[in-house]
């Protein structure tokens, strides 16, 4: 093969390509015809020559592309994806391209196939040329996987998240095969394995997922913490969760004397390499079928990291600067693995055929998935000042309506519905259990999902978002940090996403105040820094409720919205009514309600946050009262809408939320002669009115938890008391 810089005869798509083959050996015998005719959506027959031989030609056109376009910018990962390039190649030729990874350092690898189907058409990226210029770039192909390209599922980023979205599309689409690439250096993540066995349990029926391990035997940056494994003890792992275990090893066809356990297919003899791929054809057909048709089933496949790219082993994952596209070990390979234009033909319409066209328009995610109408929610409004009332119990009723009323609809919780003043859920939907016993309200259908792992909560319920359908997370508040990273990631993608989905909420019960005999161990409220620091992304909305009355018109508000993550946080204990649904429904829009007014000779504003936290301050409000100072309470529901419009970034959200409460709302609700912030939780979630706030002002808020008898004393431990309040009041006074 020799190798020329340009080809006047290439196909438009080709501008840019640096390097073209004058031939490829048989492809006047096998590469005529586009395997994958006009009006199909897959190959005939995965055991055809000609099939076998355009999928290899398709292995190394995505090799190409990847290395290319990282090179373009001396940045990337191309060695990961590089090892398993012949197994997406062979998902593509049989049709399967709803593909969804783990890894996002396989980012360029995904971008360079739907660029080959014109995915990429969608968001101006018409040439090879245009992708290498836009690839890690503003409005670009950012470095992992987001909401925003066209064609492709998930986000990508940390480890251990790409299984959720899988199962997530299997559930929401029967009969679809959703293939999951799973990293061998992802795979030490304890969460993979314990997800599919949860799902797989409440589920047993949704089997069309296909996690397809990408066994190359390194990591980011050594070897990967299985590569010692046998194959013997790799099938035992995967038989021992469930699976049914397809696995193709490259070793077993290497004819070049390659060392170690981990080979480069694309080193071995043409004949060698031809019996390879349609090795992994064949396996990935009856991988797919075998998944379809109701066995729990896994590929997979091992090769060396870096297969056919620069460099071998962990050197390939990361390409540096000084690794351009004129580096003599760069050009080397982009020659090993160029095609004619031909050729680049005739992938591109077989990729562009595969599943019936562009995944940009056939992927299942490029349309919005119909939701039921769930009617008008059972709202119960409570009289203000009557008997004390749970919150989350009032919320639990309507979430059973909704769940009652939308067959998809899952509530996911780890440490119970029942301990959070929620069991009303678990009586209407029924947790989901392969016992069924009615003192637990368990069944096989149900629809409460409770394994023992906030992440697998977590993933399923903001996956099942991020695909279209409703789903509501519930947690202890203190708990939640080990599910946050994948709804982040969600909610971002939600942010990007080119299409409306229901909003991903979550209910956070039990807060630190109420958790006085635990100790520190339940009492984080920490994880609210997490969500201040989220509400400038533009689409993110933590709310606070006053009472069983608010929690139920948050609830309300947020079932209505699309593309958002909002958090809802609320007590589990008996607490007083102090508004009605309609002062809510309007502090959703304004941010905040007055909830008493007293004048004196001067005025001291409270904005407080929570729920149990307004008892103290409502004290303190009577003291000072009897001195003749002023009060006003103003409680916090939604406090993103305290915000400038310019300390958001809600005009870069695909669904934009642009309102916020304007000066003179703002000086009316908090302007006063001294202000003073409480809240039970983090600071930061204060940040809003202390921005805006001109008036001598400070903050009492949470500051590490400890063993105490009840909810008082831990707020006391903490500062949060009604004298503290008092004496600061008339300190910032003068």
């Amino acid at each position: 093969m020799t190798a020329v810089t340009s080809k006047p005869t290439a196909p438009a798509f080709c501008e840019g390509i640096q390097h073209f083959a004058d031939d490829l050996p048989d492809f006047e015998t096998y590469g005529k015809v586009p395997v994958i005719g006009e009006g199909k959506k897959a190959i005939a027959d995965p055991t055809d020559a000609a099939s076998v031989y355009q999928t290899m030609l398709a292995a190394d056109a995505l090799r190409y592309l990847t290395l290319q376009v990282t090179a373009s910018k001396q940045s990337g990962h191309p060695g990961g994806f590089a090892s398993i390039a012949d197994g997406i190649a062979a998902l593509v030729m049989l049709g399967y391209k709803n593909l969804i990874t783990e890894v996002g350092h396989h980012a360029p690898g995904f971008y360079s196939t739907v660029f080959l189907d014109r995915s990429l058409e969608a968001m101006g990226i018409e040439t090879v040329a245009q992708m290498c210029d836009r690839f890690r770039e503003t409005h670009g192909l950012l470095g992992h996987l987001s909401g925003q390209i066209p064609g492709l599922l998930n986000p990508a980023g940390p480890l251990g998240q790409g299984q959720h979205f899988a199962m997530a599309g299997a559930k929401l689409n029967p009969g679809t095969l959703f293939p999951v690439t799973i990293g061998d250096g992802g795979l030490g993540e304890p969460y993979i394995m314990s997800s599919f066995g949860h799902f797989h349990t409440a589920y047993p029926d949704v089997t069309n997922f296909l996690p397809i391990l990408v066994w190359n035997g390194y990591s980011q940056e050594h070897h990967s913490m299985v590569s010692t494994q046998s194959n013997e003890t790799m099938l035992a792992y995967w038989q021992a969760n469930g699976f049914e275990v397809i696995l193709v090893d490259a070793k077993a066809f290497d004819d070049a004397d390659q060392p170690g356990d981990y080979v480069d297919s694309t080193a071995f003899s043409s004949k060698q390499r031809f019996a390879f791929t349609q090795a992994v054809l064949d396996a990935t057909d009856r991988a797919a079928k075998s998944a379809i048709g109701g066995t729990l089933t896994v590929l997979i496949i091992k090769q060396l990291k870096g297969a056919g790219v620069h460099k071998r082993g962990a050197k390939s994952h990361n390409l540096y600067p000084g690794d351009s596209l004129d580096k003599d070990y760069i050009v080397e390979a982009l020659q090993a693995r160029a095609l004619t234009p031909a050729a680049w033909d005739l992938v591109r319409t077989n990729f562009e055929r595969s599943m019936g066209g562009p995944n940009s328009k056939a992927a299942v995610t490029e349309s919005v998935l119909p939701v039921p109408d769930v009617g008008a929610l059972p709202l119960e409004e409570f009289a203000i000042g009557g008997d004390k009332k749970v919150a989350t119990t009032a919320m639990g009723q309507l979430v059973a309506h909704v769940g009652q009323q939308d067959p998809q609809f899952v509530v996911t919780n780890a440490d119970g519905n029942a301990a959070s003043g929620i069991n009303n859920i678990n009586q209407a939907l029924k947790i989901i259990h392969p016992t069924p016993d009615e003192l637990y309200f368990q069944q096989p259908q149900g629809q409460v999902y409770e394994p023992l792992s906030e992440d697998a909560c977590a993933g399923l319920a903001a996956a099942q978002a991020l695909f279209g359908a409703r789903s509501l997370w519930c947690s202890y508040e203190s708990f939640a940090i080990n599910g946050l990273p994948i709804w982040q990631t969600v909610t971002q993608a939600m942010a990007e996403l080119r299409r409306p989905t229901p909003s991903t909420i979550t209910l956070f019960t039990a807060g630190a105040l109420e958790q006085g005999r635990n100790g520190w161990t339940h009492q984080r409220p920490e994880i609210e820094n997490y969500f201040a620091g989220m509400m400038r992304n533009g689409n993110v909305f933590p709310l606070f409720p006053v009472d069983a009355n608010s929690i139920q018109a948050c609830y309300e508000w947020a079932l209505g919205t699309q593309n958002k993550g909002i958090t809802i946080t609320a007590s589990k204990s008996p607490l007083p009514i102090r508004t009605t649904l309609e002062q809510t429904r309007t502090a959703l829009q304004t941010g905040a309600i007055d909830l008493q007014s007293t004048s004196g000779s001067k005025v001291v504003v409270f904005a407080v946050i929570g729920d149990m936290t307004l008892i103290p301050v409502f004290e303190a409000a009577e003291q000072l009262k009897a001195d003749g100072i002023g009060v006003r309470i103003v409680s916090i529901v939604n406090p993103r809408r305290l915000y400038r419009p310019s300390d958001v970034a809600w005009e870069s959200a695909s669904q934009v939320d642009g309102d916020f409460l304007d000066d003179a709302g703002f000086e009316q609700l908090f302007g006063g002669d001294a202000l003073i912030g409480v809240t039970g939780g983090s600071s930061a979630m204060l940040e809003p009115v202390m921005l805006r706030s001109t008036s001598p002002r400070d903050t009492f808020a949470w500051k590490r938890g400890d063993t105490a008898g009840s909810a008082a004393q831990v707020m006391a431990l903490n500062g949060i008391t009604a004298d503290n309040f008092v004496a600061r009041a008339k300190s910032l006074l003068g």
